[in-house]
Parts: C-alpha cells; structure tokens; sequence
C-alpha cells in the first residue's frame, strides 16, 4: 500500500492562508451621509430645545431692540431678513466650529478615521444635523419680526431655500474653523467672532454700515441669503436678483464644504 504526499497542495493553501483577507468594499457617499446624518442627529437632540430657544430668543431680542430705531421699509426688511439667517449662522458656523474644534481635541475624529466612510459624509453629516435645528426658530423669527414690523407673510417660502442654501455655506466655514484651529479655544473663540460679524454685518441695514465694511459684509456668505430673503417683501420681488443670491449661496456652500472635507482629511491623518 502505497501513500501518496501531496506537498505542493499543502504549500499552496499554507500559503494562501498567509495572504491578508481582502478589505471590504467602501462604503458609498449617500448611504454614509445618511448613517453619519442620523448618529448626529440622534446624540445632538438632547440639546435641541436649549440650541433653539437660545438661537431663537436671541434672533428675536435683537429685533424688539431695533424696533425703537428702524420704523419700516428697506431697514426694517433688512432686520428681519438678518434675524432670521442669524438663527442658521448661531448653530451652523458658532456651534460647529465648537464641535469639530472639540472632536479633534478629544482624539473624536480617529474614531471616524476608522469607519469606512468617506470623509466627505463625516463632514455633510454633521453639518446637515447641526443646520436641521435651526428650521423651527429661523420660521418663528421671521413670523415674529414681520407681525413686528408689519412685513407680508406672502414669500416666507421662500426660507426654505434660504435655510439649506445658506446652512450649507456656513456650516462648511463653520467646519473649517473647528478643524483648521490648532487648539479648541481658538476654534471656539474663531466661530464666536463669526457669529458676531454676522449679526453685525447681517442684521444692520447696510446703508447704516461704513464703507469699509460694506466690502466686509459682501465676503460674508450668509450676506447672499439675508439679501435674497428681504428682496421677498417688495410688493414685486425681484426674483431673478433672488434667484442670483441663492446660487452665489450654493457655489459659496459647495466650496466651504470642500475645504472643511479638505481640513477634515488633514486633522485625520496627524
């Protein structure tokens, strides 16, 4: 009786068996955002009511105190239009710049380092969840301030393009600023001084405003939503120059977006 040996075999599942399994497939961008979108949203809902009652009263505040100075027209279209996108700009750039300044303090984005999601979902998903819980106190305020000022109701509709449009903007610099800062209190302290300069920039009528800072208030990308939205309360909007500022918020948002999905990419990897 004879046994045959079949070493060769042996040698080649052996080394097979050494080989590295192969990597699964990455993840695609859609279904990513949406995961990243709902975790956000889901461990941020804690804080939506406090994040929309301080975003909120403070937008509305502001226009109770510029009624004893503005009585009506232009101005008062511009306070209104300004308090309502100051809402987007408390939560999307102050408290994202915060966040993503927080994360990478803590050593938070080696965690999303290690998911396979493309960094581009980690940085649309955060900024979608935190842009969400302005909806509600951007509608109150601009209900509040046109019942203030005696403004139409007929274009609100129109915030539903304004508050995505310029969310994204302002999320996208909001995120940059948390990622790009070398430390958390300059990331904190950089998103404090945007909010500031939109509710400067923004909320006072520009014909009040220096000429130097007219120029100022044209780099500021929710200038574009806050123009788009007073354009609606002419007896005839202008909606082709609406329009217009609604697409210089979408280029300015898919930009800043870009460059905090590039920021992301460079704190992830250090």
């Amino acid at each position: 009786m004879r046994i045959r040996v079949t070493k060769g075999r042996d040698d080649d599942a052996g080394a097979a068996g050494d080989l590295p399994a192969p990597l699964a497939p990455r993840a695609r961008l859609l279904p990513s955002l949406t995961a990243v979108y709902r975790a956000q949203l889901s461990r941020a809902r804690v804080a939506r009511i406090p994040l929309l009652f301080v975003a909120t009263f403070q937008s509305v505040g502001i226009m109770v105190l510029m009624r004893g100075v503005v009585d009506g027209g232009g101005e008062a279209r511009a306070v209104v239009a300004g308090s309502s996108v100051l809402v987007v700009a408390f939560v999307a750039l102050n408290l994202l710049a915060q966040y993503f300044g927080q994360l990478r303090a803590s050593g938070g984005l080696d965690h999303y380092a290690t998911l396979p999601v493309p960094p581009a979902a980690v940085v649309l998903g955060a900024a979608a969840a935190y842009a969400s819980f302005t909806v509600p106190g951007t509608f109150v305020t601009a209900v509040v301030g046109c019942v203030l000022f005696q403004l139409p109701l007929t274009h609100l509709w129109v915030l539903a393009a304004v508050v995505p449009l310029a969310g994204a903007a302002l999320a996208g610099l909001g995120a940059a600023l948390g990622l790009l800062a070398p430390r958390q209190e300059l990331a904190t302290l950089l998103g404090q001084l945007g909010m500031s300069a939109a509710l400067l920039l923004g909320v006072l009528p520009a014909e009040r405003l220096p000429v130097p800072l007219t120029y100022a208030r044209d780099l500021l990308p929710s200038t574009y939503g806050v123009e788009a939205f007073a354009r609606t309360f002419d007896p005839h909007p202008d909606w082709p120059s609406v329009v217009l500022d609604l697409g210089v918020c979408a280029v300015v948002g898919v930009v800043s977006l870009a460059v905090a999905t590039w920021a992301y990419r460079r704190a992830a990897v250090r």
